[in-house]
């Protein structure tokens, strides 16, 4: 009997090149509009030198980095929008699962000052790989995320669990994916589990919309303002 995770990769496998066609041909506009600047500016914001882009799809966020002089390594698990995105960029692109992640089976490099992602945990267990991407953070480092608004996208239902998305309005032949909705406060807890703390929240939102298009969620490793408060002063 398949599980809702398994149905969510099989989804991806399926949907792999039409995703590709929707991001490059800028087919959806919630992202064209907010959520790409949003998490662009979010990781510009802490200047980081070296970035991992956790579930980095085809690789758009890859190559905006890059072309401001940032190093970014992506990982996704699709072999599909894996190889888009070693052809569209010169970013170095690891194929793995997260499960593979979170057991360390595949060598993705260590001491990141920033993990970003961008609409992509969608399973229900994400505790573990939060807790491995904790480990592979500089002291200091940060994890920036962005996923859908649980309250936009609660649909009077607010609560945590698995909801489907059926990219209705979206052209070409799309298997209907299964994800799960976790609420605010069950983000944070997620975090502080996974040892971080929450540092900021945004809620970007178009002007002309008058609902936030999605939730942005930066965090360090609990210890961190510690660590930099504990910091020698600069000497003149």
């Amino acid at each position: 009997m398949s599980t809702p995770e398994s149905t969510l990769l099989q989804s991806w496998h399926h949907n792999a090149q039409s995703w590709v066609e929707a991001i490059r041909t800028g087919a959806i506009e919630s992202r064209l509009k907010v959520t790409d600047q949003a998490i662009l500016l979010a990781v510009l914001g802490r200047q980081p030198e070296r970035v991992l882009d956790l579930g980095c799809g085809e690789g758009w966020l890859l190559r905006a980095l890059a072309e401001r002089g940032i190093k970014a390594v992506g990982v996704d698990g699709d072999a599909t929008l894996v190889e888009a995105a070693r052809a569209a960029g010169s970013s170095p692109v690891h194929l793995a699962s997260y499960e593979e992640l979170m057991e360390a089976k595949v060598d993705i490099g260590s001491d990141y000052e920033l993990i970003c992602a961008n609409f992509a945990l969608l399973h229900q267990d994400i505790i573990p790989l939060l807790a491995a991407m904790n480990a592979l953070l500089v002291p200091g480092g940060a994890l920036v995320i962005q996923t859908l608004h649980p309250w936009t996208v609660a649909a009077g239902d607010y609560q945590d669990g698995w909801r489907e998305e059926t990219f209705a309005g979206f052209k070409g032949q799309w298997q209907p994916m299964p994800w799960y909705l976790r609420t605010l406060s069950s983000w944070i807890n997620a975090l502080d589990m996974a040892g971080f703390q929450l540092v900021a929240l945004q809620e970007p939102q178009h002007p002309q919309s008058p609902v936030p298009q999605s939730l942005l969620l930066v965090a360090e490793p609990q210890g961190s303002l510690l660590f930099s408060q504990s910091l020698p002063a600069p000497t003149a």
